[in-house]
């Protein structure tokens, strides 16, 4: 997670057009690598992170200005109307309910403020020349992740959420990772890849999705990539904010 938040937290913030003076609330705040980054994009801005875990928060990045507080996502234990920026990350696919949390993450914004998501839908990822058995054990990773009431690809739905939720003015972005071979972060996103189907290899095989041969084909025929001069991939993280 740290290595994927230093890949993602530049544009992200940009995304979230953080002025000065603003109280933002984080929601899914982990480890607190992007609250950190949200306080210092610019003068005087105070994150508040709402985390879960005690463990994460425990080993949760130290930052005057980022406040952490345990706490569930589907139901925000804040007045209405607290927060200037009111944003998550890789939180919506692993809840039970995101239109609740959607919904909470507006009652807190104050009127006329910014709500964002980002996203994954894991369909969007692409290599080539073709992985077969990574193919299949990506989509059986997707399937495997819905058993435990998440959804990986919820990224295409948050145009759908947002306005459920009543946010107005919706604007929806993608921010593409195109990598091939020699390019900077080719390998260390294929590894990336590959380490979130290590991640799943138990569950994978426990749930039936995969055999422990399937994923290991797919692993091999991943890190071939990385050593392949015609080798390069793509994929498209999902973006949506709205207005209180």
């Amino acid at each position: 997670m740290a290595e994927l938040n230093r890949r993602t937290n530049s544009w992200y913030v940009r995304f979230l057009r953080v002025a000065p003076g603003m109280r933002a609330l984080e929601v899914g705040s982990g480890l607190g690598i992007l609250a950190a980054a949200v306080a210092r994009a610019a003068e005087d801005v105070q994150v508040v992170g709402v985390e879960r875990s005690p463990a994460q928060i425990a080993a949760a990045v130290v930052d005057p200005r980022v406040r952490y507080v345990e706490g569930d996502a589907h139901a925000l234990d804040f007045p209405d109307q607290s927060f200037d920026l009111v944003y998550a990350r890789y939180l919506l696919e692993h809840v039970a309910e995101p239109e609740r949390v959607v919904a909470a993450m507006r009652r807190v914004a104050r009127v006329g403020s910014r709500v964002a998501v980002c996203e994954n839908d894991v369909t969007l990822f692409r290599i080539d020349p073709p992985c077969p058995a990574g193919d299949h054990v990506w989509a059986a990773f997707a399937r495997y992740q819905s058993t435990l009431g998440g959804d990986a690809t919820i990224g295409r739905r948050l145009f759908r959420l947002l306005r459920q939720a009543g946010l107005s003015h919706i604007e929806l972005s993608v921010q593409p990772e195109i990598h091939w071979y020699g390019s900077p972060e080719f390998t260390t996103w294929v590894e990336n890849i590959i380490g979130n189907i290590e991640s799943a290899r138990a569950g994978l095989v426990r749930s039936n999705f995969c055999t422990t041969d399937q994923i290991d084909q797919a692993v091999s025929e991943l890190h071939e990539r990385i050593e392949d001069p015609s080798a390069s991939s793509c994929f498209m993280w999902n973006l949506a904010a709205g207005v209180r």
